[in-house]
């Protein structure tokens, strides 16, 4: 019988680190003047913190539980894609979140391995974290999701 994978078994066959302002765990694959990727994993009880990015970012999602997002859009809407294998459901298995788009996510189960690529490549100085109280002013229609995603 084969046994199923946890997260940590995910993360130590895939090298992967704790990312710790952001939440989840990673590791970079790709970093070269034109273009980044990383694997990504997000644990049951722990999630992607609301942040930005100054470059478009592509989400892939590769294996476990489907992964809920959160996306603040700069016109004060919001929406919430599922990233997850079932077509037929709605979920998708690749998303563009565009540059200035506040995003976060969170696993609908144990697990959930996603990657993202980049092009232009991420750089520290395009991230930024999101703050619960501005980002509840300025979409207060996602509060109660804005509270689960935020570290501050």
């Amino acid at each position: 019988m084969k046994q199923s994978l946890t997260a940590d078994a995910v993360a130590g066959a895939l090298g992967l680190v704790p990312l710790p302002e952001e939440g989840g765990r990673w590791k970079q694959t790709l970093l070269d003047e034109r273009s980044s990727a990383i694997y990504y994993l997000l644990s049951q009880g722990d999630f992607s913190a609301l942040h930005r990015l100054d470059n478009d970012e592509v989400y892939h999602y590769y294996a476990g539980a489907p992964a809920q997002m959160l996306l603040l859009f700069p016109d004060g809407t919001s929406g919430e894609p599922v990233l997850g294998a079932d077509l037929l459901a709605g979920q998708q298995p690749q998303l563009v979140v565009p540059a200035g788009v506040w995003q976060g996510s969170s696993t609908q189960g144990d697990w959930t391995l996603l990657g993202t690529t980049m092009a232009p490549p991420y750089t520290d100085e395009g991230f930024t974290l999101g703050d619960t109280s501005q980002l509840i002013s300025g979409w207060p229609q996602a509060d109660e999701r804005i509270k689960q995603l935020t570290r501050k």
